[in-house]
C-alpha cells in the first residue's frame, strides 16, 4: 500500500515512529478480521450443530457489520473525551469477549450478541485507526505504517478461512472462537505494553461527517465502494457452501483452496501499490469489472474443480487491491480529514457486508449458491460503470 497525504495536521506526530504500538494495532487488525470472516469458513458445522439454516447462521456476518456500521460513524463523537489508548484497549477487549460468547453460544440469540459486540470493536477500531498510526509516527513514515495495519488484514483472509475450516472438522467450529479470542489477549497485552497516552485531538461530531459526506464526488465514490465491497461478500460469504454443494470439495480441497484464495489475496495486496501508482481510477474500475467477469464464468459455465479453484485465486488476488485502491482515493481526496473520511468509508464497507451477507443468505436459501454469484456479479459490473461515470480521483498527492 502506498497512501498519499496532504494538509494531514501532523501536530501532535513523534520524531521517531514507534513501530511497537503499531505492530499492537497491526495484531489488533489481525485478530478483529480474523473473527470478522470466521463464519464464513464455518457455516455448514455452525448451522448444523444450532439447527439453523446456512443462509441464518450467515446472518452472524450481517450484524457484525451492521453494527460495525453504527459504530464507525458514532465513536468518534460518542468517544470524544477518552483516550485513545484505552480505546483500543477497550476494542481488544470485547474482542476476547465477544469470541468467548459465539464459542460457548447454546443458540442464536446468544452468537448474534457476541457477534454484535464484535461489531461495536471492529467498527470503532477501523474508524480511528488511520487517525491514530497519523499520531505514532512522522509524516513520512505513515505509508509504511499504514502498509502494516494492512498487512494485519492481508494475514487474517489467509488465516480465517482455511484455519478456521480445518481446526473445525478438527476440534469444532468453538474451539476456533476460542483460539481467536486468545488472539485478542496477545493483541490487548501488546497495546498495554507499547501504545502511548492518545489524549484526544479536536472534537468530531455528525455534523462533521455530513460537511465531509457533502465534499463534490464524496458520496458517489463511497456508493460505488459500498458496491464493490458488497459484491464481493456475497460471493466470499457463500463460498464454502458453493465449493462443498456444486463442486463436491471434501473439507481438505476447502481448506486449500480457501487458503489459495487467502495468499492470492495477500499477493494482491502487496502489488496494488505498483497498480494504484500507474493509475487509481483504472484500478478502482478493473478490479471489479475483472470480478463480475469471474462471477458470469462460474455461473454460466460451472467449472470442474481445477478451473474453479483457478477461479477462486484469481477472485482473492483481485480483492487483494480493493482495499488499498479505495483507502487510496480516501488520502487523495479528503486528507484533512482522517478520522471523519475513516468512518464514512468503514460504515459504507459495512453496510457493503452487511447486504452482501443479508442478501445473499436470502437468494442461497431460495435458490442456492450460484444464483448468489450470479447477483454478485451485477452488482460489481454496476460498480464498475458508476466509477468510469462518475468517479474522478485526485492526483497524487506529496506529504506536505
Amino acid at each position: 500500500m502506498n497512501p498519499t497525504f496532504n494538509s494531514v495536521s501532523t501536530d501532535a506526530s513523534p520524531q521517531a515512529p514507534n513501530w511497537g504500538a503499531v505492530t499492537s494495532m497491526a495484531l489488533g487488525v489481525f485478530g478483529l478480521v480474523t473473527a470478522e470472516f470466521l463464519p464464513a469458513s464455518l457455516l455448514t458445522p455452525i448451522a448444523t450443530e444450532l439447527g439453523i439454516t446456512e443462509g441464518a447462521a450467515g446472518q452472524a456476518v450481517t450484524v457484525t457489520a451492521v453494527v460495525g456500521m453504527v459504530a464507525s460513524l458514532l465513536i468518534t463523537s460518542v468517544a470524544q473525551r477518552i483516550d485513545r489508548r484505552h480505546l483500543m484497549m477497550f476494542f481488544s477487549a470485547s474482542l476476547v469477549v465477544s469470541n468467548l460468547m459465539v464459542a460457548a453460544a447454546p443458540g442464536m440469540t446468544v452468537l448474534l450478541i457476541g457477534r454484535l459486540l464484535l461489531g461495536v470493536a471492529l467498527g470503532g477500531f477501523w474508524a480511528m485507526s488511520t487517525a491514530i498510526v497519523i499520531r505514532l509516527v512522522p509524516p513520512a513514515s505513515i505509508p509504511r505504517a499504514l502498509s502494516m495495519i494492512f498487512s494485519g488484514v492481508s494475514a487474517a483472509t489467509i488465516v480465517a478461512a482455511p484455519v478456521g475450516s480445518y481446526v473445525g472438522e478438527l476440534a469444532g467450529w468453538r474451539s476456533v472462537f476460542v483460539l481467536t479470542a486468545l488472539l485478542g489477549v496477545i493483541a490487548f497485552v501488546m497495546q498495554f505494553l507499547t501504545l502511548p497516552k492518545l489524549p484526544p485531538s479536536g472534537s468530531t461530531s455528525l455534523k462533521t461527517l455530513g460537511v465531509v459526506l457533502a465534499r463534490p464526488g464524496i458520496a458517489l465514490g463511497l456508493i460505488a465502494a459500498t458496491l464493490v465491497f458488497g459484491g464481493h461478500f456475497a460471493f466470499f460469504t457463500y463460498l464454502r457452501p458453493y465449493l462443498e454443494a456444486n463442486i463436491g470439495a471434501g473439507i481438505g480441497m476447502v481448506s486449500a483452496l480457501l487458503l489459495g484464495f487467502g495468499l492470492a489475496n495477500f499477493v494482491g495486496t502487496l502489488l496494488a501499490g505498483s497498480l494504484i501508482s500507474r493509475s487509481l481510477r483504472f484500478s478502482l474500475a478493473a478490479l471489479p469489472l475483472l470480478m463480475a467477469l469471474i462471477a458470469l464464468l462460474l455461473v454460466t459455465t460451472e467449472p470442474p474443480l481445477p478451473v474453479a479453484a483457478v477461479m477462486v485465486a484469481v477472485w482473492g488476488f483481485l480483492f487483494g487491491a480493493v482495499p488499498v485502491s479505495w483507502s487510496t482515493w480516501l488520502a487523495r481526496t479528503i486528507p484533512d480529514e482522517a478520522e471523519s473520511a475513516g468512518g464514512l468509508l468503514v460504515a459504507s464497507i459495512q453496510f457493503a457486508i452487511a447486504m452482501g451477507a443479508a442478501v445473499g443468505g436470502v437468494i442461497f436459501d431460495m435458490n442456492g449458491a450460484l444464483s448468489v454469484f450470479g447477483t454478485s456479479g451485477l452488482i460489481l459490473a454496476l460498480a464498475a460503470i458508476g466509477i468510469v461515470v462518475g468517479v474522478k480521483p485526485q492526483p497524487r498527492i506529496s506529504v506536505a
